[in-house]
């Protein structure tokens, strides 16, 4: 303890060469992490034993995943944020060959009619989950190296649209409406932020609405859904069942829950209890001061997440500032989704409540975005005493000036 106020203190004195972690980022996703683990572990107990014949089988697993993503996130951590900027291109390729790959037959695994999955030896790997970090990746690189393009002229503009309409299109053919649905929204986002004109952003999100819209209202399957979710006790046996155990789970937890493991809902009667539907589980054990938790812990992720970007902004890193905008609005949107859905707020949606669901694809990537979001900080502190920018966009100016 001694040596780590030691170390505290040569900080405070020489930010350059030992820059400070971001222990409220830290601490909020080691709290989500630990917590999602135990909410597992008591979400998939009795299913997994009846199942599996191991009470503690997705449990385990889901800790392997854990280790497995802090393992990912050290090593990207490593990585200099200059030489992720260069791959950008390459990360989109990458990103966009995965979300083909899954579509043919024999590579990509269905499950429930739908082909997301590529089977990875130990676990399945949802190529969204990656695909999404990547493409934010890519469009952090675009924004920083032509924000002024993006600002001033429609092309720039409408360049990232463009092929954000070729993921996005990729993302319904398997089909993951949920996964299109965050990924728009977070690019949308993260051009907001570069600066766009108000009304070609304004006109652009219209269209893309409009498009999710009609997408939703053509689709059977999807509107089946959006009935549901407007009325589930109408067929609480059928089509409004995961719903309706969802809210019951809720309402069961009142004040302060009926305590850690002692769920009824989970005992066959909510489906996916410990993948997309874990925040009910949680809500029903830990009550409405779970809630409240679970809520104010991803508050402060996003909170440090734009604040890290704010600080890159002004150290005039731009790539590393539209990264942390993108995996901060990721992040708050996922995870509001997710908790809106398990209340009844928003249509059912398959995705993941971040660093809690069960699932290796989803927190390892997870894994690696806080590792990004801990480079970005890493960096913009290192370098806010010695010089005023890094990574290509920075450089490009730099020379421009001298």
């Amino acid at each position: 303890m001694a040596s780590v106020a030691h170390q505290a203190r040569m900080v405070g004195a020489d930010d350059a060469r030992m820059p400070r972690i971001d222990y409220w980022l830290v601490a909020s996703v080691m709290v989500l992490a630990t917590l999602g683990l135990v909410m597992v572990a008591s979400a998939s107990i009795t299913f997994a034993d009846r199942e599996i014949g191991q009470p503690f089988y997705y449990a385990l697993r889901q800790a392997v995943f854990m280790g497995v993503g802090l393992a990912v996130g050290v090593a990207l951590f490593k990585v200099r944020l200059v030489d992720l900027e260069r791959m950008g291109v390459l990360l989109l390729v990458s990103a966009l060959a995965m979300l083909l790959l899954v579509l043919v037959p024999g590579i990509g695994v269905e499950v429930n009619g739908a082909a997301r999955w590529i089977n990875a030896g130990l676990f399945r790997l949802q190529v969204s989950e990656p695909a999404k970090l990547l493409f934010i990746i890519y469009l952090a690189s675009y924004l920083a190296r032509h924000g002024e393009e993006v600002r001033t002229r429609i092309s720039g503009f409408l360049k990232p649209i463009g092929l954000l309409a070729i993921a996005a299109l990729l993302l319904l053919l398997e089909p993951d409406f949920g996964a299109t649905v965050v990924l728009t929204a977070t690019v949308m986002g993260m051009i907001f932020m570069a600066g766009v004109k108000l009304i070609q952003f304004s006109g652009v999100l219209g269209v893309a609405g409009l498009l999710l819209a009609s997408l939703a209202v053509s689709s059977p399957y999807r509107m089946n859904r959006l009935t549901t979710f407007m009325d589930p006790w109408a067929d609480p046996f059928n089509s409004g069942f995961q719903l309706t155990q969802s809210l019951i789970a809720i309402g069961r937890g009142e004040w302060f829950g009926v305590g850690l493991g002692s769920s009824i809902q989970k005992l066959f009667y909510l489906p996916e209890a410990h993948t997309d539907f874990v925040f009910a589980v949680l809500a029903e054990e830990l009550g409405l001061l779970g809630v409240c938790l679970i809520i104010v812990l991803y508050a402060v992720l996003v909170w440090r997440a734009f604040l890290i970007a704010a600080q890159a902004v002004k150290a005039e890193n731009l790539f590393a500032a539209y990264l942390a905008y993108g995996i901060g609005i990721w992040f708050g949107l996922q995870s509001f989704i997710n908790i809106g859905v398990n209340m009844g707020l928003l249509p059912t949606k398959g995705l993941t409540l971040p660093l809690m669901s069960y699932g290796g694809s989803s927190m390892i990537v997870m894994c690696a975005a806080i590792a990004l979001l801990l480079r970005i900080d890493f960096e913009t502190r290192y370098t806010a005493s010695s010089m005023s920018a890094s990574g290509i966009a920075a450089a490009t100016r730099k020379r421009g000036s001298a």
